[in-house]
């Protein structure tokens, strides 16, 4: 039965890749997920062809993915990635061509199948308190969470029309994607994690703002509400680091669908073990 392994929100450091890197080489699974946040924090939208040392795509991504497959041939595992709400869409070709030697596949927004599975993948969270608006679309409906700043607010790598910051939603998004497809075999690679769960406490503490505290829990009703209703064997998530820590929950099931999220606020790098058949049976390292 395929395995897969999930990792999620490296935000470009090098020393987690590395043990990536050299865990994937003594036990690689038949499937990688990459669930966002791939890059450096606040990586400049520069041209990288004059920054050829800010070029973490093709300048370490790129040629550690190609190590990894020369060392692991037949074994080297098919590698779905998306990106998160702290990668700028500036690189997203980048992202895709660097992949497209079948190093990984960029599944944004794309049904792919596999070993009779569908993988679906999906960047976009809820708006946040963070500038970058590239990868934040009203949830289900054009609101703000206190403390945050709507889409049609802060700043963008790449242009994205009116109609698009003012009236796309993820709902619409998630329901555009999914259509009337049968989902008791798909799994979705989600950047955010279901809203008001273990997988989406916030350290917001007692914040306050206007007289109206934050809302701790950070993420998309939306995705909440597409598990409830349409029950997909498994869903993937990250975005929230602390979450777990805060919760004691990495993994949750809402009706049949176990929800896992991978990220992590410590100096390990958490690896999550999937068998695709019995996800409930998932096991999490900190290395």
């Amino acid at each position: 039965m395929p395995e897969a392994v999930f990792v999620t929100d490296l935000h470009g450091r090098v020393s987690r890749y590395t043990v990536l890197f050299a865990y994937l080489v003594k036990s690689p699974p038949d499937i990688l997920f990459i669930g966002g946040d791939l890059l450096e924090p606040f990586l400049p939208f520069a041209d990288s062809t004059k920054h050829p040392d800010r070029d973490f795509i093709n300048g370490f991504l790129a040629k550690n993915f190609t190590d990894l497959k020369s060392r692991l041939g037949k074994k080297y595992p098919e590698t779905l990635i998306i990106m998160g709400n702290d990668d700028p869409k500036y690189f997203e070709s980048a992202l895709i061509s660097a992949g497209s030697g079948g190093l990984w596949t960029y599944i944004h927004q794309r049904r792919i199948q596999n070993s009779g599975y569908s993988f679906y993948g999906y960047n976009y969270v809820p708006p946040t308190p963070f500038m970058l608006k590239d990868w934040e679309r009203y949830d289900v409906s054009r609101y703000t969470d206190v403390g945050c700043i709507s889409p049609e607010e802060g700043r963008r790598s790449f242009p994205a029309s009116e109609h698009e910051q003012k009236w796309t939603t993820i709902k619409d998004d998630i329901d555009d994607l999914t259509a009337d497809e049968q989902l008791d075999k798909a799994v979705f690679l989600f950047h955010a994690p279901p809203y008001s769960t273990d997988l989406d406490l916030g350290d917001v503490g007692a914040i306050v703002v206007d007289h109206v505290p934050v809302d701790e829990h950070l993420g998309s009703i939306a995705i909440y509400r597409f598990i409830e209703e349409r029950q997909p064997l498994l869903t993937l998530h990250g975005h929230v680091h602390e979450s777990a820590r805060l919760s004691g929950s990495w993994m949750q099931k809402i009706g049949r669908t176990v929800c896992i999220n991978g990220a992590h606020d410590g100096d390990e790098l958490s690896v999550i073990r999937i068998p695709l058949d019995s996800p409930e049976d998932s096991t999490r390292l900190l290395i």
